[in-house]
Formats: C-alpha cells, structure tokens, sequence
C-alpha cells in the first residue's frame, strides 16, 4: 500500500483518505492546520471569559479576556503567515471560489480581535461591556461560520477526505 494512501473506515463507511501537498509542514504535516485550533480556542474563550466578567464583575475575568485575545491574535498572525505561504504556492486551490470566504473570514476574525485587544487595554468595567462582548460575539460567530466553510467546503472539495464507492 502506498504511503499516501490510508484504507479506513468511518461509520461502517470505507473511506480513502490521499494526501495534500501542503508546502508549509514540519515532518509532511502541514503547520496551518496545526496553528488554527489555538487562536479560535482563545478567542471562543475570551467570548466565555466576557460574559463571566459581565455576571460578576469580577476583574480576574477581564484580565483573562486580555489575555487571551493577545494569545489568539499571536497565534492567529502565525496561522495567517503558514495560510497564506500555502495558499500563494498553491495556484490551483487559489483559483476555487470556495477557499476565499475561509481565508477573509479569518483575516475579519483577526483584525476584530486586534480592535478587541485595544478595547480590552481600557480600565475596569469599560473594557468589556459592551464593546468588548459585543466585539467578542461577532469574532465568535465570524470564526465559527469560517471554520465550517474552511471544514465542510474547502476540505471536502479538495478531496482530502474521500469516500470510497
């Protein structure tokens, strides 16, 4: 069996799962898949810690929102940089429509958690309500429906994951 070939099964369904050649990797596995999970954990976290800041006032909550949105937007800037290195030697999958509504639904959940980091810096109570939360519900949802395109659509039509007739 090739090396690129794996024979499975998902579900009692046979699956085969062919390789991407992603140019931006340590050991063939490509570095933005591993980048991605980090930001949205720490952003969907910091959505979390703002709403505990706003129930009980309590600045640990607030500090812990700061935190993490400067941790996301880190490792987001990584994950940009390995995406896009990808993406730009990757011509063809530059072409299909679907990859770019995943790629500006992550540079809009970026540069809002950017704008969050700044309203987070301001003192007390001001920093997270309301323009922190609201800030941190639309990076919520902006990184939610982005990564389910960048899952359902990208991935799919790609054809990393195929399922075997």
């Amino acid at each position: 069996m090739p090396s690129d070939i794996i024979r499975s099964t998902v579900q009692g369904t046979p699956v085969q799962l062919t390789a991407v050649d992603e140019k931006v990797a340590i050991v063939r596995h490509p570095l933005y898949p591993m980048f991605v999970p980090f930001p949205n954990a720490c952003f969907i976290g910091a959505f979390f810690t703002d709403l505990a800041y706003w129930g009980t006032a309590e600045m640990m909550w607030a500090d812990f929102s700061a935190w993490l949105l400067f941790a996301g937007v880190v490792l987001g800037v990584l994950a940009l940089i390995a995406g896009l290195v990808d993406l730009g030697q990757r011509r063809y999958v530059a072409t299909h429509a679907p990859v770019w509504p995943h790629v500006l639904g992550n540079l809009v959940a970026l540069g809002l958690s950017i704008l969050n980091c700044f309203v987070h810096s301001r003192d007390a109570w001001t920093s997270v309500v309301p323009q922190g939360l609201i800030l941190s519900a639309l990076v919520l949802i902006v990184v939610l429906t982005s990564n389910w395109i960048g899952a359902s659509v990208v991935v799919y039509r790609r054809r990393v994951v195929e399922v075997a007739r």
